[in-house]
């Protein structure tokens, strides 16, 4: 990958939409035409109301994640069963399979099966929207630690709020992307209004506490929050000028703290017999 003409230490995606040297988040100034490097930006008078912090580049880690949901989807047949089979069973979050039968890979497969085809189709629009936008600008690691860290605040915060209940869903991940992309416009002077971020998690929190939609509150919060700790982390690494490693790291830190929230809590107000519970659920 590319190195930052300014900063050969740090690793970039994306490059100046009118000299074409590769650029860092801390050296790019939204313009209607793209993002553009200090020299560049000099030449004319700044703008701040880009719609969008997307750049140039291929959002690969999006595409893979939106294919390994899909091929899930399809290949464990929830889709035509309903949300069921073995595939679902074993894989979705449940509080007493992980505190009692010791299933923690839960917490993260939770995140691949949906309950059904406009569940599936809903997250993976939003995430081929937000990864558009966001890879290619903090970089491939930097997005992929950011959605697994959202992932797993999301299924702390299921369990939090309901460890008996089954979740499934990338919601709580792509709250984290949406948590994620309102810190870093508000650190580079572009409108989260205008961008369209702020009235998405708004529209989508209100959604979220409609009753009867079966949506899990806590896992949409508790994604969105660790979304938000985590884009403050890489944007904090990028104003000092560190290594991908240190956001990553941060990342990596924000999801580990949230595995151990997820186990503390993943057996409350349940019992061992509960376990049973869950061929019945589904």
């Amino acid at each position: 990958m590319a190195t930052c003409y300014r900063h050969p230490s740090r690793e970039t995606g994306v490059s100046c939409s009118n000299c074409g040297n590769p650029i860092c988040p801390d050296c790019m100034t939204a313009t209607p035409v793209g993002m553009r490097c200090p020299d560049c930006a000099r030449q004319k008078t700044k703008v701040r109301t880009a719609a969008h912090i997307r750049a140039g580049g291929d959002p690969i880690a999006t595409y893979v994640i939106i294919g390994l949901c899909v091929l899930v989807a399809f290949g464990s047949g929830s889709l035509v069963s309903g949300g069921s089979g073995p595939v679902f069973r074993d894989g979705a979050l449940f509080g007493p399979a992980i505190a009692f039968n010791h299933e923690y890979w839960r917490l993260v497969t939770s995140g691949f099966l949906h309950g059904g085809l406009i569940h599936l189709g809903f997250n993976m629009y939003i995430l081929y929207w937000l990864g558009g936008m966001l890879e290619p600008v903090i970089g491939r690691a930097r997005f992929v630690a950011l959605y697994f860290a959202s992932l797993l605040g999301g299924s702390f915060g299921a369990l939090l709020l309901s460890p008996d209940k089954v979740t499934v869903g990338a919601s709580g991940a792509v709250f984290g992307l949406m948590g994620a992309a309102l810190v870093m416009q508000r650190a580079r002077g572009i409108d989260p209004m205008q961008s369209g971020i702020l009235p998405l998690i708004l529209l989508n929190l209100f959604i979220s506490f409609l009753p009867g939609l079966n949506i899990s509150i806590g896992g949409h919060l508790g994604g969105l929050l660790a979304g938000v700790i985590a884009g403050f982390v890489i944007e904090e690494a990028a104003k000092r000028r560190t290594s991908q490693l240190v956001a990553v790291a941060g990342c990596a830190v924000i999801g580990a703290l949230a595995v151990a929230g997820a186990l503390a809590v993943a057996g409350n107000e349940t019992a061992p017999i509960a376990l049973g519970a869950i061929t019945g659920l589904l």
